[in-house]
């Protein structure tokens, strides 16, 4: 693995490489690996998250080396520089129609894909639902038994390569039309109802003790989250901005399987 590092940081600072049969052999050996889940762009270290940079050199390498080139899928057909995922029934993986990830992108056994879309360098941790029309963006990192719930977008982030990806933990429930992008970090068995809006700047108020604690780009875990504004002062005027509240915990009597939906019951929220 090493060596292979040593030939990516190479041509990565020398793009010429690029036409050399060793370091398009690397590329493309480190997307295979990418696709298998035997490397991640980012990956648990103790008690944070380490990125994998020359990994994520790899992958936007990946595009100047491949070329256009038409895939079908029955009736379907796409035009494209990276080939489809295949093979679902012996990786343990559920995939519904119009359901589409990219080659690159790993789906852990016990993953179902409804209609939805996995880009490249992204990791789907087992159990994991990518619920209608929710997607998931290149080098996004999904952990195991999370329910991306439909519409959700989640963020891709390839450039700058020391930018962390979008993370969601093991057992999170994301609910319908959230969007998490600009390497935000959700930690494992948050909730987060309809709607809510995570970037690395967007305001994350923990408003459940007597005086409000603040958050940026990171919801704690077993948060339970909303929508919600508050009031900001400009030359013309007050104005609200959005931001997102955590108005409570998941409590730990709940069963696991039952709680991602109850927890927002509880608090009289809509999932």
């Amino acid at each position: 693995m090493e060596e292979l590092k040593s030939i990516i940081e190479k041509a990565w600072d020398d793009r010429s490489l690029l036409g050399s049969e060793e370091a398009r052999n690397a590329v493309f050996q480190i997307i295979e690996l990418l696709d298998k889940g035997k490397v991640r762009v980012a990956e648990p270290a103790g008690n944070a998250w380490k990125v994998n940079e020359w990994i994520k050199k790899a992958v936007i390498m990946y595009f100047p080396l491949r070329q256009m080139e038409v895939f079908e899928a029955g009736p379907l057909e796409f035009h494209d520089k990276i080939p489809l995922k295949h093979n679902y029934k012996e990786l343990g993986v559920r995939v519904v129609p119009h359901a589409v990830a990219r080659y690159g992108a790993f789906l852990s056994p016990g993953v179902i894909m409804m209609p939805s879309y996995v880009n490249i360098g992204a990791w789907v941790g087992p159990g994991t639902m990518v619920d209608t029309w929710a997607t998931v963006g290149s080098c996004a990192q999904v952990g195991a038994n999370v329910h991306l719930s439909g519409g959700v977008g989640i963020g891709g982030v390839l450039e700058p390569v020391q930018a962390a990806p979008v993370i969601i933990e093991d057992n999170c429930f994301i609910g319908s039309r959230c969007i998490v992008v600009e390497g935000a970090h959700i930690a494992a068995e948050a909730v987060l109802g309809a709607n809510v809006v995570i970037t690395k700047s967007t305001r994350i108020i923990d408003v459940t003790g007597t005086e409000p604690k603040e958050y940026r780009g990171y919801v704690p875990p077993r948060s339970v989250v909303i929508p919600g504004s508050y009031t900001k002062k400009y030359p013309a005027g007050d104005y609200q901005v959005s931001c997102a509240l955590i108005i409570g915990q998941r409590k730990p009597s709940t069963d696991l399987k039952t709680s991602l939906n109850d927890a927002l019951r509880e608090y009289d929220i809509s999932f």
